[in-house]
């Protein structure tokens, strides 16, 4: 991995300054999830696998969930030099990777995912600007945050495709 790239990790998230620039890999019904302030090149980006600790009993993953690892990467980013009314979010992931089994909301943890993001964001008054969520594939983004560009790769049926958000 290039020394100018962070890497997030399954369940972790990171804080970053441009000009470096901030990835994760392996977006499935995992959700990442990047909040920054424009102009002041500083962004979190979360790779979150769960929407809610509280169904966990002796939970100490809190990275895991997205209403511990969204709530506590704000809280690390509001530390920082920037003014937490002008932090904005852009999202991806949330795929449907199990829709065989069943039509219910049970096996779609991206969508529950999703709405578990759209909660906490909402909590901390950060709005989302952009989002790439659903579908069947899994993903991989690069967020910029001198150009505030996240670049979205996404796998279906070995065919790779790309776009900006």
């Amino acid at each position: 991995m290039r020394s100018d790239v962070v890497r997030v990790g399954i369940a972790d998230y990171k804080l970053c300054s441009s000009p470096k620039k901030i990835t994760t890999l392996g977006l499935g019904s995992c959700l990442g999830v990047v909040i920054y302030e424009p102009s002041s090149g500083i962004c979190g980006m979360a790779h979150v696998m769960l929407p809610d600790s509280r169904r966990i009993t002796n939970n100490t993953e809190r990275k895991k969930f997205v209403d511990t690892c969204i709530q506590d990467m704000y809280d690390e980013l509001i530390k920082k030099p920037v003014h937490k009314e002008r932090l904005v979010a852009k999202i991806a992931g949330g795929a449907r990777m199990f829709s065989h089994h069943s039509e219910n909301g049970f096996f779609n943890i991206g969508s529950q995912n999703y709405l578990a993001v759209c909660k906490i964001l909402a909590k901390c008054k950060v709005r989302i600007v952009a989002e790439d969520i659903g579908g069947t594939c899994s993903r991989t983004i690069v967020f910029d945050p001198e150009t505030e560009e996240m670049l979205i790769r996404g796998v279906n049926k070995s065919e790779i495709q790309e776009h900006v958000i």
